[in-house]
């Protein structure tokens, strides 16, 4: 039965801002919306998954904005950011030089970091860089690397068509392919369509580029991520959200995260799968009582 969650999926942004950033190919511009006080000092940067946007964030970052500063990026072909002129663009080195240039923009030495699936991957390549600008580092279900068990599903869901007739066609194409999000009221998922999708003269598409998938076929068999090497060099606090049904950071993945990076906390949440989607109070106050006990850390 699905239940009403307290926190309203119909908040919209602050502001919506872009920052010009570069490619082999061009510049394009990358989106993000910015909440709370922009001058505030303590700044969370979140970045979604591979063909999600900065809307998924909605929640967190009204339940967050009243004590820090939050900005929620479009990852280049997502959202409202420029889709990029070569597809093979589409790749981990283009988003960390993206979102490094996001993060000069806020004009911090510093920042926290949110990462949902690909957005945990850019936070812990990152912040396993030398000289390193993230502070504090929360990863949101996924690993150093990822199973082949768990890209074979997204690839075949990822393949799936983009347009659709009616915005009830994107929200039935949403519950069937994203179905181990949790937990998603039905309220979630009407506003996940309408955030998921823009509209054309022959219906609806959804808000990313199908070339981010074109590539991501093109590159299946190189696409078994391994960045141990920098989860090994982070010492910044580490955050790990992890749902127990999930097939991208299995219970192996999380005790060798665990085990290679001691300083590194977990939570889990019970009966949800790749993603949890950070929309309730229970899933949220978590990360605000972490931020709160790693304030000394800073």
């Amino acid at each position: 039965m699905n239940k009403t969650n307290d926190i309203s999926p119909e908040t919209m942004p602050d502001t919506v801002s872009k920052v010009r950033c570069v490619s082999r190919h061009g510049f394009h511009d990358v989106a993000y919306s910015d909440w709370g006080d922009p001058d505030a000092q303590d700044c969370l940067v979140c970045v979604h998954g591979l063909t999600r946007n900065a809307r998924d964030f909605d929640q967190v970052a009204q339940a967050l904005s009243p004590q820090m500063r939050v900005i929620c990026a479009d990852l280049a072909g997502r959202g409202q950011s420029d889709w990029l002129r070569d597809a093979s663009d589409y790749n981990l080195l283009q988003y960390n030089m993206d979102m490094t240039t996001l993060l000069a923009r806020t004009g911090l030495p510093q920042v926290d970091w949110l990462g949902t699936s690909l957005g945990g991957l850019i936070g812990i390549s990152l912040a396993g860089m030398e000289g390193s600008p993230i502070r504090r580092l929360i990863i949101n279900d996924v690993a150093p690397e990822i199973p082949y068990a768990a890209l074979r599903r997204i690839t075949s869901y990822v393949q799936t068509k983009t347009e659709f007739e009616t915005l009830d066609d994107v929200e039935a194409h949403l519950r069937e392919t994203l179905s181990p999000f949790g937990p998603m009221t039905n309220d979630d998922w009407a506003k996940m369509a309408r955030t998921s999708a823009f509209e054309t003269e022959t219906g609806y598409h959804q808000h990313h580029d199908p070339g981010i998938i074109s590539n991501f076929r093109r590159y299946f068999m190189f696409m078994h991520f391994n960045i141990w090497k920098y989860w090994d060099a982070i010492t910044c606090p580490v955050l790990i959200l992890r749902g127990t049904q999930s097939d991208f950071l299995t219970e192996r993945l999380r005790d060798k995260m665990l085990e290679r990076l001691p300083h590194a906390s977990v939570i889990e949440f019970d009966g949800i799968g790749h993603v949890p989607t950070l929309n309730t109070p229970s899933q949220i106050n978590e990360i605000k009582e972490w931020l709160a006990d790693t304030d000394d850390q800073k």
